[in-house]
């Protein structure tokens, strides 16, 4: 009944994809100051057990089963996975069980708030990030899922996105600015990056884990899945190269970690168009990647915003920008499944795309800042100064990364 060749390689892009919330945790874990390594990969392995457990009991159900409230969220017939046996397909693909692609979109679900913590690091409870976590992904990343993955009122209206430029980077990139506005600055902002091997070891799983985010995002294995392949790592390389070579002009010098920032802002923004644009599209859309996301780094550096790990600049602007050119470059003549974009005379389509990304991120901005001053009052969101001072290593979890100890 079902295709063993399909049902294989969505299975090797899920773990993929599962890979990427560890390679998350180590490219944070080492942009971290040394007294918070611990703090901020505990933010990213927590997710693959908490949003496991909400993914089973409700979050694949209000992404994938009905429609309701308009098109806004699904409802709870599949609520644990109810209905579903090994028999049942995926309705996308009949090719393929649905209990592949539920584990497939799970990992989606699980580094999506993941990725938020990167502009926090340092200045959030323990106790209030867990209740953020539940909460975010109940009402914002689920609704968004739904609306334009789970046939919901945007995939209704036109809107496309590949494999996350919206649901994923767009909505986590504008609640990382809302999270820095909310809890203020550091206190010590001077903070270098305690492993630089450490965030290479984070952006090389990251890079790789990639390939199933996006290629498998055609959900079959056929010409798009190799073509969202090979635009997933020119976008990448292609604005790695692009960032280096701006900060080299800029600061004198060719930087590591831009090489590797410039690449995930790359990966990032080359997300929702991988399966709908031609590989030359993919090579501008790199470009534009390693120099917009660059401009917005150093503007947010500029007017004081304290996104420690750069999520807004990286994620956010990278989501926004792809979805955005993905309204330019799409073609029907590379995805029938997809559109024409504003070069082929889509202007309608980029109209939805852009009015679509501004939506979602003002929804995340605003229901974020929301969100935190609610919790706010059930408990503390921002760590005391002294813990702060500490270290969250130490002050919340009672552990070090490294045993600097003589023996």
């Amino acid at each position: 009944m079902f295709d063993t060749g399909t049902t294989g390689f969505m299975l090797l892009a899920t773990s993929l994809v599962m890979l990427m919330t560890p390679g998350l945790a180590f490219f944070y874990g080492g942009l971290a100051g040394k007294r918070n390594i611990l703090g901020i990969m505990m933010q990213s392995f927590v997710s693959m057990g908490i949003t496991t457990i909400m993914w089973f009991v409700c979050g694949y159900s209000l992404c994938f089963s009905g429609d309701s409230c308009g098109g806004i969220i699904g409802d709870l017939n599949k609520a644990f996975m109810q209905g579903v046996d090994l028999n049942s397909p995926f309705a996308g693909n009949t090719k393929l069980p649905e209990f592949v692609f539920m584990a497939y979109q799970m990992m989606f679900a699980i580094i999506t708030p993941a990725l938020i913590t990167g502009a926090f690091v340092n200045r959030v409870t323990f106790k209030s990030y867990l209740i953020f976590l539940v909460m975010w992904q109940l009402l914002v990343y689920y609704p968004f899922a739904h609306m334009v993955w789970g046939g919901g009122l945007l995939a209704q209206w036109g809107v496309l996105d590949f494999a996350g430029g919206i649901v994923v980077h767009a909505t986590a990139g504008f609640a990382a600015l809302a999270s820095v506005i909310y809890v203020g600055h550091r206190r010590d902002k001077q903070s270098p990056p305690n492993s630089i091997p450490l965030i290479a070891i984070g952006t090389g799983l990251l890079w790789f884990g990639w390939y199933g985010f996006n290629a498998g995002s055609a959900l079959d294995v056929n010409a798009i899945t190799g073509l969202a392949f090979l635009n997933t790592d020119v976008a990448a390389s292609f604005a790695g190269i692009t960032w280096l070579v701006i900060e080299w002009v800029m600061v004198g010098k060719p930087k590591f970690v831009g090489l590797m920032t410039g690449a995930v802002a790359g990966l990032a923004t080359i997300t929702p168009a991988a399966g709908f644009v031609s590989l030359p599209s993919a090579v501008m859309i790199g470009i534009a990647a390693g120099a917009v996301c660059y401009i917005a780094v150093s503007f947010k550096n500029k007017i004081g915003w304290d996104d420690a790990l750069d999520v807004w600049g990286v994620h956010g602007v990278g989501g926004c920008l792809g979805t955005i050119l993905l309204g330019i470059f799409a073609s029907k003549a590379m995805n029938g499944a997809g559109a024409d974009g504003l070069m082929s005379g889509g202007s309608v389509f980029f109209m939805h795309q852009v009015v679509a990304v501004i939506g979602a991120c003002v929804y995340a901005f605003v229901f974020t800042y929301l969100m935190l001053a609610a919790i706010n009052l059930i408990t503390k969101v921002k760590v005391a100064e002294l813990d702060e001072d500490m270290g969250l290593d130490a002050s919340l979890h009672g552990e070090q990364a490294y045993d600097e100890g003589a023996l």
